[in-house]
């Protein structure tokens, strides 16, 4: 969500006339405004619930060895419904060493594609089709066939993640607050929904008009499905019968009113995560309890934007969970944080240019040695070294150049 979570009930901004005509229902017109990088110490975050006894702590996970050599592939998403926006999903490689993108074409016939997620299996891609009547579609890459659409059951689906599993793709509709269940078969592709759950409570926030659910994942000890809600200022945790692919309700965890919660991503420990919040413009550190599911959510802590107008999109952690990174967009920056205690605290270290305009989607190389960013209003990629030592963030060459870059796959 863009600058419409904050202009709801305060105006009639363009999207939300769209939106009161039936039209499509969410960001894609906004304004930013740059600031200036911050080092930043943070307060303490919130710990694991304490009243039960503590499963076995995951050790934290050691980066991925080093894939093969050449060109690995890139994938791009994007809007193709409006003006200046691609016409699928990009298709393009990128050299793991150099960070070099090379465009390759585009893959048509997937309308809307503004976020992408693979299969575990790595021969399935499947894509959100962010429209007023929501869909997800597979595609095949082996050929690049599209293996077919299936309704979210809802509007402006945003994001999907696939379940460890490899057997439940899940995605969060933002128009509708919603989370859609879609069974994946053995050749990838996706059977009718088993499920459709809406988030009826608690109420919209300050400046909300209904639900929006933003993004929806799986615990990393696979028991619990998470879904994040900038509307309700909730993240629900589920548990996920995967004999019916159906969702039940566990917990409710609530940021500060008006917090508008966007994305959260865990520490590899599985005891913490971390939590972006697009309104307010903070991230919060949260405890984790694998046993019951229930997020603790911790005090607010800023972004480096040193408050100009920000919104915070996504948030990603190191796979030995050292450092932690996030996107600014207005500030168009890449925040870094050091992940101290164990992942309980972070520690702002300060910003990085983006290079590029709204970074709305950052996303790490399988390696982890190699950090993309869509900048959505530039349209374009840009690309950054990793340092693994320092947790530093170096520029690989020139911004690559994509309509309405909203979404980087790199495979």
């Amino acid at each position: 969500m863009d600058t419409e979570a904050r202009t709801e009930g305060q105006g009639s901004s363009p999207a939300r006339r769209d939106r009161e005509r039936g039209g499509w229902t969410r960001r894609r017109f906004v304004g930013a405004v740059a600031g200036t990088a911050a080092v930043v110490a943070v307060p303490s975050p919130a710990a694991p619930p304490a009243d039960r006894e503590a499963p076995e702590h995951r050790p934290e996970a050691a980066p991925p060895p080093r894939g093969p050599s050449g060109p690995r592939p890139l994938y791009v998403g994007t809007y193709t419904s409006v003006e200046g926006g691609g016409t699928g999903i990009g298709l393009a490689s990128y050299d793991p060493e150099s960070g070099r993108i090379t465009g390759s074409g585009t893959l048509g016939g997937v309308p809307d594609p503004s976020y992408l997620a693979v299969h575990p299996d790595g021969r399935t891609l499947y894509a959100v089709d962010e429209r007023q009547d929501g869909g997800v579609t597979a595609v095949r890459l082996a050929d690049r066939r599209v293996l077919g659409t299936r309704s979210t059951g809802g509007a402006g689906p945003c994001h999907l993640s696939v379940h460890p599993s490899g057997r439940w793709l899940l995605s969060a509709n933002y128009g509708s607050g919603s989370v859609a269940v879609h069974p994946v078969d053995a050749t990838g592709a996706l059977g009718e929904r088993t499920d459709l759950v809406t988030h009826g409570s608690p109420p919209p926030g300050p400046g909300q008009q209904g639900p929006h659910a933003h993004q929806v994942l799986t615990s990393p000890d696979g028991g619990h499905v998470l879904a994040v809600d900038l509307g309700t200022d909730t993240v629900y945790t589920y548990r996920l019968d995967q004999a019916k692919g159906t969702l039940s309700e566990v917990a409710q965890a609530h940021t500060r009113p008006g917090a508008g919660p966007r994305h959260l991503t865990f520490h590899p420990g599985g005891r913490y995560a971390y939590l972006a919040n697009e309104v307010d413009d903070t991230v919060a550190v949260c405890g984790y309890d694998p046993g019951t599911g229930r997020l603790t959510i911790g005090e607010p802590q800023p972004t480096g934007s040193r408050g100009g107008t920000n919104y915070p999109a996504q948030i990603l952690v190191t796979a030995d969970g050292r450092y932690a990174f996030l996107a600014n967009r207005g500030h168009n920056s890449l925040a870094r944080y050091a992940v101290e205690a164990g992942g309980a605290r972070l520690r702002l270290l300060g910003t990085v240019p983006v290079g590029g305009d709204f970074p709305r989607q950052i996303a790490f190389a399988p390696d982890g040695r190699l950090l993309f960013a869509a900048n959505q209003r530039s349209g374009t990629v840009t690309v950054f070294h990793v340092d693994p030592d320092s947790g530093g963030l170096r520029p690989a060459g020139e911004p690559f150049a994509s309509p309405v870059a909203v979404c980087a796959l790199p495979l």
